[in-house]
């Protein structure tokens, strides 16, 4: 019998803490995925800061750096800068990359730093107890909005990290896309791909946004968390690629 499908060898076979019907294990295998088609699982190193990656460690067979929350993107830049020959990416939350470490993101993207960011928008702090986040849609109840995001009431609107970005010059590649169906599962795949070839060609900052799921901190099945992110989020986070040089 002919095998079609296996585990990528750059993702270890351990089960993970995710929560059921969560996107990061769905993202962690095409991220696996990508190293070994591009085979580079000998020169990868990963940075995960504190949240719901932060035992990334555990699941990816090449080497992870953690780092304090907010700070993915400085510890990246100075390992791309000691070691300029390895393929680094980040792999951040929203809270992460939009909020604690909002200076860290603008920053290493307006420097040019030639590393790959994948930006796992959940539209909430996920680890934490599901507080607003910078991409907490209007409407949207957390448990510091229960009412709902609000501008009117001084919680401002949601931030488009990948719209934002593509403004700066030192940035490359910045895409928006989603899990919330097999299509686009394949096409996230191929984004993550794009990103980590711009690096390995030498160029810029690259960030692939990825609008994923999050039914523990939604109060949501499965199912209805992958409909919310098609029906709602997209409407606030349209999906595609923003800038490519």
């Amino acid at each position: 019998m002919k095998i079609k499908f296996s585990r990528p060898k750059s993702l270890i076979d351990v089960e993970t803490h995710y929560c059921a019907g969560c996107g990061h294990g769905i993202l962690n295998i095409l991220t696996a995925k990508v190293v070994d088609e591009l085979g580079i699982r000998d020169k990868t190193i990963g940075v995960a800061p504190v949240g719901c990656a932060v035992l990334a460690y555990k699941y990816w067979n090449f080497d992870v750096c953690e780092a304090a929350h907010g700070r993915a993107l400085a510890v990246a830049t100075g390992i791309k800068r000691c070691h300029p020959d390895k393929v680094i990416f980040t792999y951040q939350g929203d809270g992460d990359l939009a909020s604690i470490g909002m200076a860290e993101t603008v920053h290493a993207a307006n420097r040019g730093e030639k590393i790959t960011c994948v930006f796992v928008n959940n539209a909430c702090y996920g680890m934490t107890g599901g507080q607003m986040a910078p991409t907490t849609i209007v409407g949207q109840k957390t448990t510091t909005t229960p009412l709902g995001r609000s501008p009117e009431s001084g919680e401002g609107w949601p931030i488009k990290m990948a719209e934002l970005l593509s403004g700066l010059k030192g940035v490359s590649y910045s895409v928006r896309t989603a899990v919330f169906n097999p299509q686009k599962v394949m096409q996230t795949y191929q984004y993550i791909k794009k990103a980590f070839i711009n690096q390995i060609e030498g160029k810029g900052f690259s960030l692939v946004e990825v609008l994923s799921p999050c039914p523990a901190a939604w109060r949501k099945t499965p199912l209805d968390s992958m409909k919310w992110i098609e029906d709602e989020m997209v409407k606030y986070f349209p999906l595609g690629v923003i800038k490519r040089e």
